[in-house]
């Protein structure tokens, strides 16, 4: 999992198109698009494929805890990923 940490942290994610990795000055920050790309590798090299069972492997494995530095997306979060509804991704 380092690899992965390693990986996503070297990527400029800004000029790739992400959107949401400069924060806005007003409202709540949403989950930063580098800890959801995390995540969806994650599940796609470990073969977890539904969105319920990688919220359940953010908060009880110590593997996906630390990469995502705790943060644990509702399953609702991770599937508009999967299907490009989220506003943090491409």
């Amino acid at each position: 999992m380092r690899a992965v940490d390693v990986f996503v942290d070297g990527l400029d994610l800004d000029k790739l198109g992400f959107v949401g990795v400069q924060s806005l000055d007003t409202g709540r920050p949403g989950y930063h698009p580098g800890m959801m790309l995390k995540l969806y590798i994650y599940g796609y090299l470990n073969r977890v494929p539904s969105s319920r069972r990688l919220e359940r492997e953010c908060q009880r494995n110590i593997e996906m805890i630390w990469l995502t530095g705790q943060l644990a997306p509702d399953f609702k979060t991770i599937a508009d990923i999967r299907q490009g509804q989220w506003q943090g991704h491409l």
